[in-house]
């Protein structure tokens, strides 16, 4: 008999929120049910995004597709209960890992100072031979990085003389869309929101497949949800891979 090992659910004694992704739908994707259920709880969440999304639309010129992502952006991030979107403006599919990335998250993570932060998966692939982005890669790796520079006042000092003291206070760094999950959120009563925060990306999906857009966010939604579900007491779920601090 093969034994699951079940996904604990995430912690709960935290008020802050940092989600730091490579693009617009990147949390869409990954975890905005979970992220309504915890703005209905009267948590605090914040976007930082570290590129408008400007090479996502084959058919779009990146001048005109960066401001309509970053327009499809905030109005989704709305549906959940965020308010706050900031975008880093790095280069959509060139971003770098290395001092400057971690440097702009670290002072993401110092202005707004959060007791948990959100990325998307920082591994080579998804699981198997799904291979994943550079972008990804980069923003979810510099941001488990900078998680800890934000809290060392030797590291980016040229930071604190902006008024941006360092900030120890992140307990944990949960990694959405990882293969190798430890924690999860129900997701039954946020994942109405979920479908309809993705739907706000119209032009992106629209571009993306030829598919009904909402039969396909439906879809690849309660997929991942149900997927979880048997981790996870039969529930549906966001799964997370947690790294304390």
């Amino acid at each position: 008999m093969t034994v699951i090992n079940q996904l604990q659910p995430m912690p709960e004694d935290w008020t802050r929120a940092l989600a730091v992704v490579a693009h617009p739908d990147d949390l869409e994707y990954g975890c905005s049910a979970a992220v309504a259920q915890w703005t209905d709880a009267g948590r605090e969440v914040v976007y930082v995004l570290a590129t408008r999304g400007e090479a996502g639309i084959d058919t779009l010129e990146p001048e005109k597709c960066g401001p309509l992502r970053e327009q499809e952006q905030r109005a989704s991030a709305a549906v959940v209960g965020v308010g706050t979107v900031e975008f880093l403006d790095h280069r959509d599919g060139v971003v770098e890992y290395g001092t400057a990335l971690r440097r702009d998250i670290a002072a993401a993570i110092r202005r707004h100072r959060p007791e948990l932060v959100i990325t998307l998966n920082h591994r080579d692939t998804w699981g198997g031979t799904a291979w994943n982005t550079p972008d990804h890669v980069a923003v979810g790796r510099a941001t488990l990085d900078a998680a800890a520079d934000a809290g060392n006042r030797w590291i980016f000092p040229e930071l604190a003389e902006r008024g941006l003291k360092p900030w120890n206070g992140v307990r944990w760094v949960a990694v959405a869309g990882s293969s190798s999950p430890t924690h999860a959120v129900e997701a039954t009563a946020g994942l109405e929101r979920a479908v309809r925060s993705l739907l706000e990306h119209r032009s992106y999906i629209e571009a993306l497949t030829d598919e009904d857009p909402e039969t396909y966010v439906r879809n690849f939604l309660t997929g991942n949800a149900e997927a979880a579900a048997a981790r996870f007491g039969d529930r549906p779920a966001v799964a997370f891979e947690l790294f304390g601090r």
